[in-house]
């Protein structure tokens, strides 16, 4: 069942015939939950997070037409129209969220388990071998649409795609920076609901 489906699903990327040429066509209708009351909603949301004017939530609920790769009761896939590569597609949630952190774990698992099935097929459909998985989480981070999504996006070698694949990296300081940026980060986790049992451990450098 899982082969066929891989099947399918890159018969919707390839490029090879066709019984009939692949066309955008709107996404059948469904609903399109909002994902969070105005008591979720962060505080720091913008104009952007409105559901109205949500480019994903008019794709999810048939409003706006779209080339749908892959589609279950909580994601949707789809072709970015404006690739980086070749094959470069959007893993989005069928509910509204504006950032990955607004995003329940329950819905970012969901999103996730489907990675490697879907970039399995876009990697044969395309004839890569390799694939970036990106979130680009807040405006400094390049997030243009507040709906969260996943980029999967097809590598080749040699494609120079990133400049940032051509800078030297620096070494991380282990004797002082490294030490307080862990403290930190620490900190941080503490004051969240999910981060007990990692109390009181220490900043030294530890084997994996």
């Amino acid at each position: 069942m899982e082969a066929r489906r891989l099947s399918i699903l890159c018969s919707h990327i390839c490029s090879g015939p066709t019984p009939a040429p692949t066309r955008l066509v709107p996404v059948p209708s469904s609903s399109c939950d909002p994902g969070f009351s105005n008591k979720q909603q962060p505080r720091d949301s913008n104009k952007g997070n409105l559901q109205d004017d949500c480019v994903f939530c008019k794709i999810i609920r048939g409003e706006s037409p779209a080339f749908k790769l892959y589609e279950d009761d909580i994601c949707l896939c789809i072709l970015d129209t404006n690739p980086l590569s070749r094959g470069h597609s959007l893993i989005i949630p069928k509910s509204h969220f504006c950032s990955l952190k607004a995003t329940p774990p329950d819905v970012v698992a969901a999103m996730c388990s489907k990675v490697p099935f879907i970039s399995s097929a876009i990697m044969k459909a395309t004839d890569s071998d390799s694939f970036n998985l990106l979130v680009n989480n807040g405006t400094a981070a390049g997030q243009v649409i507040f709906h969260t999504h996943i980029h999967i996006i097809p590598r080749k070698a040699l494609d120079c795609l990133w400049a940032s694949e051509s800078l030297k990296r620096r070494p991380l300081n282990v004797d002082q920076e490294a030490p307080r940026l862990v403290d930190r980060v620490r900190e941080q986790l503490s004051l969240s609901d999910d981060s007990e049992g990692s109390k009181g451990q220490g900043s030294s450098l530890t084997g994996n």
